[in-house]
């Protein structure tokens, strides 16, 4: 007798919540399914999933999408890669991908394979079955849009909607100039993960580094999950390395930064990715020896920043929905992801991939980390020092137990510091 009562009122509830004003039409209409291959574990994979749960609440309360003159939900479905974990298979993430699109029933893929390796391995899946993709989050690789644009025809449903590794590059490079003016810096030591777009992000770096005249003082290659980095520390103290670069987006790189801080090493630590640095509760996992890092989290909107009105009010509904403030790459990109696809889904008026392949070339709106626009022969999102005129990246740094951004210019809230035992 419970459990029938129990089901009754079940049904009561959900009848309830059907008849609440702007919900009937709605409910009843076939949602869209927006499939996200994430690595759940880490925050590369959560982070995008808070963010595109927030996108989608946001919209569906306004009524959903127009598709044609009918208004529809957008529905989220999550499974797990695994691929940021050590040891993974690429087959897994392939094995994800394909279960979003023919068990799930995606009509669009956001968000991963968060892999370089495995969003790779993954365009020909894309390609199969003609589902348009939108990449959100990890994947820093040239290759990615560089395939893009050499096998057009092939990949056209591939986008990336955030920064990559050469863009990147040229921000560090920016800033390292910058202290090399101010401060006389010329040393520079390179960490990097043992993941495909780390060590090529590595080798580039070195190559950039040395054709403009710094010094690379040495370069150490770490497997994902180590846990001890003093060796390559001491090597950089001995050679005199005055920023040490580090490429690395597994958590155990805050081991990194706490030996880094106890060590005293006179060198200024400068992540290019650095995810455990770029979460807010960075500060707290080290007990404040985080004091002076500096990384880069992509986009703006993934710190607090003023870059649009977008920025602020993104930032806000984050830190409201999930009690944390957003945590690093894949926060901002995921969620505008999202607008961006609804936006070329009413252009078009239509799911077909074909046409919202169209749709999506000619987008143009200002969105949390400003103008949002694809080159249409790589489909890469169009970078930009200014907010006003492309996507604009988000360089930061820990002061007082604030993230606080310091790159580019027409958006940072302060300026590099150095630590005490390096003005010494």
């Amino acid at each position: 007798m419970i459990v029938k009562n129990m089901k009754m009122l079940m049904i009561l509830l959900l009848g309830i919540f059907l008849i609440l004003p702007g919900n009937t039409a709605l409910a009843a209409e076939k949602p869209i399914v927006v499939g996200a291959p994430l690595s759940t574990a880490f925050l590369y994979g959560w982070g995008p999933e808070r963010a595109f749960t927030l996108a989608i609440e946001e919209i569906n309360a306004a009524g959903g999408v127009n598709v044609g003159g009918t208004k529809r939900p957008f529905k989220l479905e999550v499974i797990d890669t695994r691929d940021l974990e050590p040891g993974v298979p690429v087959s897994e993430a392939l094995l994800a991908v394909e279960k979003l699109i023919l068990d799930k029933k995606a009509d669009f893929i956001v968000g991963g394979p968060v892999r370089s390796e495995a969003a790779l391995a993954a365009m020909p899946l894309l390609s199969k079955y003609k589902k348009v993709s939108i990449l959100t989050t990890g994947v820093l690789t040239p290759k990615y849009h560089a395939l893009v644009a050499k096998e057009y025809d092939k990949y056209k449903y591939c986008f990336r909607i955030h920064g990559e590794a050469k863009n990147l590059v040229g921000e560090m490079f920016a800033n390292f100039t910058e202290l090399k003016e101010k401060h006389g810096f010329n040393n520079l030591f390179i960490i990097a993960q043992d993941v495909s777009h780390a060590r090529g992000a590595a080798k580039v770096m070195n190559a950039v580094a040395t054709k403009k005249g710094w010094n690379v003082t040495g370069v150490e290659i770490y497997p994902t999950g180590a846990t001890d980095f003093s060796m390559g520390l001491l090597k950089a103290k001995k050679s005199k390395t005055q920023i040490i670069n580090i490429w690395m987006d597994m958590p155990e790189s805050a081991i990194l930064l706490k030996q880094w801080y106890e060590m005293k090493i006179p060198a200024l630590p400068f992540g290019s990715t650095l995810a455990a640095a770029e979460q807010p509760g960075f500060w707290k996992a080290t007990d404040g020896k985080g004091e002076y890092t500096l990384c880069n989290v992509v986009n703006a909107g993934n710190a607090p920043s003023e870059a649009t009105p977008w920025t602020m009010k993104f930032y806000n509904a984050y830190a409201k929905r999930w009690g944390v403030a957003p945590e690093g790459l894949g926060g901002s990109s995921s969620y505008m992801a999202i607008y961006v696809l609804r936006d070329a889904i009413e252009r078009a008026g239509s799911l077909d991939s074909d046409k919202i392949v169209v749709e999506l070339e000619k987008t143009d709106v200002m969105g949390v980390y400003g103008r949002l626009k694809f080159d249409p022969k790589s489909h890469q999102v169009i970078p930009a020092k200014d907010p006003e005129t492309g996507a604009v990246g988000s360089i930061l740094q820990w002061q007082d137990g604030k993230r606080v951004v310091v790159y580019p210019k027409s958006i940072a809230k302060g300026s590099i510091q150095l630590p005490p035992w390096m003005k010494k």
